[in-house]
């Protein structure tokens, strides 16, 4: 259950209750693709740096280990050792983006697994068994994620297919719920918005899954080509056409200076590798804009990553020597540089949440953008 707190402008302040916890909204969801992060990030370190839902992917924990051996083991929460919300994207995306070879039906998707080569059936029926058997919080409707730009005619029928699989995943995670042997009988689900960057699509196809009554709604097809302006009009176009008293969640985005501008469009959710896999290749966030560790300029500074942060990294260990561990290859400096970025965005998204509730927020995204050499 969504409820809303407090608006300043568009921005929502809010608080989603879950079978796992209450989630603070704007919240940033820190991803663990194969139930962890990128870069030797524990759970307890999760909570130490403020993460309150971990995301983790269908698709790739359905290769490895198999989400049926997972069931065996109680479900994610007892495997990764993780109490808070996880919210396990579809698997569509993936299908998608790493299938080289595929075929798109009404029943779903036929094609081959990137590892092994082997020959793989999916559905809204067959994502919806994996997530129920993962146990996640948050279960993500299987939909298609087409490419920007794309033609018309292609994107209103993959919407409308999308629509037709969404009605699917509804009907079967019901059904998955009301079973005594199921891990987690409240998961919730989440449907998508596509429609590629035609906003009339957008528009229609929002209108149309916000009569489904579902536990929250994602905007998807972003953030895979087109340009920032573009997001931002569609953004636009499609948040007043779903139910405010639902949660709203842009997939894969992003930079911070997206989140801000989003945010100030009423977006509630976001996720995105891009902090981690910065942080591994010595690319951090900071309060003045990215830092790249590996520039010989760092190699006598002593400071920490970023003045005033309270990260276990910036707390402990400096420039110079994070630059080090990087220049030996050490795996060290993967870790710290993530936890450090992870915290940042963790942190950002708790001012975001301060902001909105002292009434500043729109002085606050200023004032970061302007700090970041971002224009607003």
């Amino acid at each position: 259950m969504y409820k809303l707190l407090k608006k300043s402008g568009k921005a929502r302040r809010g608080e989603f209750t879950t079978p796992h916890g209450v989630i603070q909204t704007p919240v940033f969801m820190n991803v663990g693709t194969l139930a962890a992060i990128k870069g030797a990030v524990s759970s307890m370190d999760l909570k130490e740096i403020g993460c309150q839902v971990e995301l983790s992917n269908t698709y790739h924990l359905s290769l490895r280990p198999g989400d049926k051996i997972i069931r065996e083991l109680g479900g994610l929460h007892k495997f990764m050792n993780w109490d808070r919300p996880i919210l396990t994207d579809s698997g569509g995306f993936q299908v998608f983006s790493l299938a080289k070879i595929r075929r798109i039906k009404e029943e779903g998707v036929y094609f081959n697994s990137h590892i092994d080569g082997r020959k793989i059936f999916m559905g809204p029926e067959e994502s919806m068994q994996i997530q129920s058997n993962l146990g996640s919080t948050i279960a993500m409707a299987f939909d298609e994620c087409v490419e920007n730009p794309a033609a018309r005619d292609y994107v209103e029928g993959s919407v409308n297919r999308t629509t037709r699989w969404l009605e699917r995943c509804k009907v079967e995670l019901d059904r998955l719920n009301s079973l005594s042997d199921t891990i987690n009988k409240k998961q919730m689900l989440f449907g998508i918005n596509q429609g590629g960057t035609y906003e009339d699509i957008r528009i229609e196809h929002a209108k149309v899954i916000s009569k489904l009554n579902l536990d929250g709604y994602a905007i998807g097809g972003l953030a895979v080509g087109e340009s920032h302006e573009d997001m931002y009009r569609i953004i636009d176009a499609v948040v007043p056409h779903l139910p405010e008293e639902k949660p709203i969640y842009l997939m894969g985005v992003g930079y911070p200076s997206n989140i801000l501008e989003a945010v100030s469009r009423g977006v509630d959710f976001f996720d995105c590798v891009l902090p981690a896999r910065n942080g591994r290749h010595g690319h951090v966030f900071t309060s003045h804009g990215k830092m790249n560790l590996f520039n010989a300029k760092f190699q006598l500074d002593a400071s920490p990553i970023d003045e005033g942060c309270q990260c276990p990294t910036c707390r402990n260990y400096s420039r110079a020597y994070i630059r080090h561990l990087f220049m030996a290859k050490e795996m060290l400096a993967l870790r710290l540089c993530v936890i450090h970025n992870l915290y940042f965005y963790n942190k950002l998204m708790a001012d975001i949440r301060d902001a909105i509730d002292g009434d500043y927020f729109e002085e606050f995204k200023s004032k970061q953008l302007n700090e970041w050499g971002e224009k607003a």
